[in-house]
């Protein structure tokens, strides 16, 4: 009677399972974004209510619903692009750590536009994500000292630099709070899950023989 056992997966197929774990994640979260959307278009923008209400205790859930919530088809496609090919160059790298930055810019950076918009006002998109995924991918490579993701980042910032600057000024309907904390927020991801740092060297001490 023959026996089988599982066969080890060579590098390649755990990298591939990897990215296409990334991928699923990434799909999963655009495809929200845009399900929300028809939603929201069928019931007459119902679900914009649910935004980050300024200061308001019940606008705090508006912290995890903000990024699936847009203005029109029209908001939403114009974040779906960036927002695909940013997280795209995240999602190389396996779903959890997609979920991760995608988590810390969502919470941090939320709570940081709840905290400073103005008064009296709905924060929605997927924009804040945007700034964090971007932020991300510009920072990670000096906290991980990866000339690979530096030159990354620094496309990131050929590409996108002037329309990241733009972004961060203030414009009439436009939360440039929940674009500045997003960016912060992506930093600190940055920060946070740079656990591949090249350790230093133990230093050596010289003693005497006597």
């Amino acid at each position: 009677m023959s026996s089988q056992i599982p066969a080890k997966r060579t590098g390649r197929a755990v990298d591939a399972a990897r990215i296409g774990s990334g991928l699923k994640l990434l799909g999963v979260l655009v495809g929200l974004m845009w399900l929300s959307e028809i939603i929201d278009a069928a019931t007459n923008g119902a679900l914009d209510q649910y935004g980050i209400i300024a200061r308001d205790p019940q606008g705090l859930i508006g912290i995890i619903t903000a990024p699936f919530l847009h203005l029109g088809f029209g908001h939403l496609i114009s974040n779906t692009l960036p927002l695909v090919t940013l997280g795209l160059l995240i999602a190389v790298g396996g779903a959890a750590r997609l979920f991760a930055v995608t988590a810390i810019v969502t919470v941090i950076g939320g709570f940081g536009t709840w905290l400073i918009s103005p008064p009296n006002t709905i924060t929605i998109g997927a924009s804040g994500l945007v700034f964090g995924y971007a932020a991300y991918l510009i920072m990670r490579g000096l906290f991980n000292r990866r000339i690979g993701q530096v030159l990354v980042g620094v496309v990131v910032v050929l590409v996108w630099g002037s329309a990241l600057l733009g972004g961060l000024l203030p414009q009439d309907g436009i939360s440039w709070q929940g674009h500045l904390f997003g960016a912060i927020a992506g930093v600190l991801a940055a920060w946070i899950l740079a656990d591949d740092r090249p350790k230093r060297k133990p230093v050596r001490q010289v003693r005497q023989v006597r």
